[in-house]
Parts: structure tokens; C-alpha cells; sequence
């Protein structure tokens, strides 16, 4: 069995779970989540940790199983602490706004774009040039970086557009008359 399957995955404290054959379930201090395992996949808690197993000793059941152990962790940790995106805008005239479940973009298209959050995302602008997304899932939240970062991706000549806070763009050199 693989490294990551044998690892339990430890419960922090106020993070409540229910089991209920393959479905699991997850409470804590930042929200609610659930996902349902793999048919290949056994869960049980042991003192206050999740243990996952194979539940034969084919090889798509352990391969299964650390892809589900890691997925657990994921939504323990987004329960317990929540994840966050950052993103940076680049480029004269672009900014964000947060309104509610919607975020307002200026990227230089002749119509604003606005980017309504999907149920347990929220978006905050630090700056006018800065967007930090939260939320529990962080599949959803890793979309809904990727969706706002699509509107204007970073051209490679000035380095204008959305992109990643600490993402690095090669800027290609001009062409030469």
C-alpha cells in the first residue's frame, strides 16, 4: 500500500465526523462538508483519526485508496481551517470589487465582467487589485480561481491580466525591426 494511505488523518479539535457506510461527513469551526468513498475503500475512526483501507488487495482498490485518504484530508482541513486563493490583477486600469456573492472585474474589455460565487465561496477585495476567495471545498475554490483568472490570462509581453499571487510569468522579448 502506498505511503499517503497509511497515514492516518488526524481530527483537529471541534471537527465533528459521522460515518455512514460511504459516505462522510464533516463539521467544524469554518463550515460543513461531505463526500462519498470509493467502493473499493473501507473508513473507520480510532482515536481521533481516520484510517483508510483497501478493501482487496487489487490494485485499483489501494491505488483508490490513497487518492480517498488524501481527499478526507482535504475536507477535514477545509472544515477545520478553510483554504484560500489569492489572485493579483496586472495592468493599467484593472480592478475588482467585491458586492455580495458577486465580483466585479475592470480588465479592459468595453463591458465590466461580474463573477457571481457559487453556495460556500466567499470573495473579498483587499485592494483594488487584490481578490482573495475562501471557502470549505477546495476543488470548488481551485475552479473558481481558475474561471476568474480565464477572463484575462497574463499575456507573456507585458504581463497584463489575472494571475496567482506569487505566479511567474517569463515575459518574452519584443520583436526586433
Amino acid at each position: 500500500m502506498s505511503r499517503v494511505a497509511k497515514k492516518p488523518v488526524a481530527l483537529p479539535k471541534g471537527v465533528e465526523v459521522t460515518i455512514a457506510g460511504q459516505t462522510v461527513k464533516a463539521k467544524g469551526t469554518s463550515g460543513a462538508g461531505e463526500m462519498v468513498l470509493h467502493d473499493n475503500v473501507t473508513i473507520s475512526e480510532e482515536n481521533g483519526e481516520l484510517l483508510l483501507a483497501p478493501k482487496s488487495s487489487s490494485k485499483d482498490a489501494v491505488m483508490m485508496t490513497g487518492t480517498m485518504r488524501a481527499l478526507v484530508n482535504n475536507l477535514i482541513t477545509g472544515v477545520s481551517t478553510g483554504f484560500e486563493r489569492k489572485l493579483e490583477l496586472r495592468g493599467v486600469g484593472y480592478r475588482a470589487q467585491a458586492q455580495g456573492k458577486n465580483l466585479n472585474l475592470t480588465l479592459g474589455f468595453s463591458h465590466p465582467v461580474v463573477h457571481e460565487m457559487p453556495e460556500g465561496v466567499t470573495v473579498e477585495t483587499p485592494s483594488q487589485t487584490e481578490i482573495v476567495i475562501k471557502g470549505v471545498d477546495k476543488q470548488v475554490l481551485g475552479q473558481v480561481a481558475a474561471d476568474i483568472r480565464a477572463y484575462r490570462p497574463p499575456e507573456p509581453y507585458k504581463g497584463k491580466g489575472v494571475r496567482y499571487a506569487g505566479e511567474y510569468v517569463v515575459i518574452k522579448e519584443a520583436k526586433k525591426k
